[in-house]
């Protein structure tokens, strides 16, 4: 039978009961058994996939009874749901006309004179860890990171989203981009937003583009990042930073996968695949009614958990070795053993970024072919024992203030730098010296 195949939004769900790691990835054939394209088969990897006669649909059916954006179908909380979209002729659900109705694996879904078979498929795939030491840029050959390997050689031919978690300089940007240049969507763009560096303000022109004359200032019309990206994949860094009049707005591109610019009154249909990344919480965050429950599912179809660098020291040694090599400063031989070993022991708060950092102002700063201890620049050296009773009756708020005002010394009022090595967004260190009156100074 011919069969028509669309990778848009992959239902995935990671089951991690020992001994054995499975991905399940969960499908919805529809096979024609009545109509025009009898014996036709639709196989859809989508958390929710359209129904219609235009060919921006997922399912196109040529039916003139068949309105041209007739219904959809949505798996809520792990059952399918069919959606009428005030079509002409209706949706029928084993005999009975719906607006909305639950779907039973065999049920018969009636569109004008099309009629079609719902068949949920699962698909399970066994996770184990990879036997490369890189992936893209990303480079590791311990477990954390042989585990995280073995999930993106996985996930990135699919069309799923993903979110990835982990602290500041963890490397989440790397990680997006070698997904993107691993999917079928390589040849096209990759366009990375940073929800935590836009001003509230023009967040809304950014993610989703402007008409001419839209607000002050905007002398022409203009693309937000969603047409960008269309075809390709957007990246949306810090989503936890999203301001919460915005997260509705971003549910329903995710859901209808169209947007409508800034101004405009025409709805512009995008298909890309989103990867989001954050280095907070996101399930505290929603208790604390700061972030949507209903766009974290959306986003975190694929949770992607990457460790600290202090939990993976192993690779150090290889990552040192992969930035002297990138390097285009100075040609070294590489680092005395004593570095190697200071800086194994270091305990990394900036992450590989933090690590990066280090090698190339060393390199740019020595004279030997070897980087020696004294070429190091750490910003944050070993807490004491006598500073860590120090803090002994202190709250947190004041060792929070006080650690804001260290760093901010430590890195000459340079804000940007100082959220980095806090591991904390720029607007959330903002909030906090406000909140804690610390000047600029």
């Amino acid at each position: 039978m011919p069969s028509q195949r669309q990778d848009n939004d992959t239902t995935l769900k990671i089951i991690t009961k020992e001994p054995t790691r499975t991905l399940l990835l969960k499908k919805v054939k529809l096979a024609v058994t009545k109509g025009r394209e009898l014996g036709k088969e639709f196989v859809i990897d989508k958390g929710m996939l359209r129904i219609g006669g235009k060919k921006e649909n997922d399912v196109v059916i040529a039916d003139d009874t068949v309105s041209r954006h007739h219904a959809v179908i949505e798996e809520k909380k792990g059952q399918y749901v069919i959606r009428d979209l005030e079509s002409t002729n209706g949706t029928f659900v084993d005999g009975l006309r719906v607006s909305e109705a639950f779907l039973n694996e065999g049920s018969i879904i009636r569109l004008g004179n099309t009629e079609l078979r719902f068949i949920p498929v699962e698909e399970k795939i066994e996770l184990t860890p990879s036997k490369k030491d890189r992936f893209g840029d990303i480079v590791g050959k311990s477990k954390e990171m042989k585990d995280v390997f073995g999930i993106l050689e996985k996930v990135s031919k699919t069309d799923a989203t993903i979110l990835i978690i982990g602290e500041t300089g963890t490397g989440k940007e790397l990680v997006a981009k070698a997904i993107h240049e691993n999917s079928n969507r390589s040849k096209r763009p990759f366009v990375v937003i940073d929800c935590s560096a836009i001003a509230r303000n023009l967040i809304e022109s950014e993610l989703f583009g402007h008409e001419k004359g839209a607000f002050t200032g905007a002398v022409s019309a203009r693309h937000g990042a969603f047409e960008t990206a269309n075809g390709g994949t957007i990246f949306l860094d810090e989503i936890g930073e999203l301001e919460p009049d915005m997260q509705p707005r971003l549910l329903r591109v995710l859901e209808a996968r169209e947007i409508k610019r800034v101004g405009g009154t025409n709805i512009i249909p995008v298909d890309v695949r989103i990867i989001a990344a954050t280095n907070r919480d996101l399930s505290a965050e929603i208790k604390k009614n700061r972030f949507r429950e209903d766009l974290f599912y959306r986003l975190s179809v694929i949770n992607i958990n990457l460790p600290q660098l202090k939990d993976r020291k192993d690779d150090i040694p290889l990552l040192i070795d992969y930035f002297i090599k990138a390097n285009k400063t100075r040609k070294i031989k590489g680092v005395a053993k004593e570095t190697l070993n200071i800086l194994i022991n270091y305990i990394w708060p900036g992450n590989i970024r933090e690590l990066r950092n280090v090698i190339e102002r060393a390199i740019a700063l020595g004279t030997s072919d070897y980087i020696e201890p004294k070429d190091l620049i750490l910003t944050k050296p070993q807490v004491s024992e006598k500073e860590t009773a120090d803090l002994s009756g202190r709250t947190l708020e004041e060792i929070e203030k006080s650690a804001i005002i260290q760093t901010l010394k430590t890195h000459k009022g340079n804000k940007t730098t100082t959220a980095k090595a806090l591991g904390i967004a720029y607007s959330t260190l903002y909030e906090k010296m406000k909140k804690y009156s610390i000047g600029e100074n």
